[in-house]
């Protein structure tokens, strides 16, 4: 699938998981949701984060990045990633 498809599956699947989407980067590239009674956002967007921008947000705890063309297999390995990413860091706060 595209990468403007795989990010919109992965925004449903997050949906599904119980997370609600909290904010929009301003040029429509990146979401953010959060989980209720979690610590920090998750982000799916189609490019990575700068060091700067990293430093600007620290309320983001786990990314998705889908910068090229994805399966649904790829798409549910890495989402599953993030979301082990996110939980990890849920425990550090």
């Amino acid at each position: 699938m595209t990468p403007a498809a795989a990010i919109a599956r992965a925004r449903a699947l997050l949906v599904a998981e119980g997370f609600s989407e909290i904010g929009q980067g301003t040029r429509g590239e990146s979401f953010y949701f959060g989980l209720p009674g979690a610590v920090g956002q998750l982000r799916v967007a189609n490019h990575a984060r700068t060091p700067k921008q990293r430093l600007k947000h620290p309320e983001v705890v786990a990314s998705l990045v889908v910068s090229g063309p994805l399966s649904e297999a790829v798409l549910q390995e890495r989402l599953t990633a993030t979301l082990r990413d996110f939980r990890t860091r849920q425990g550090e706060a």
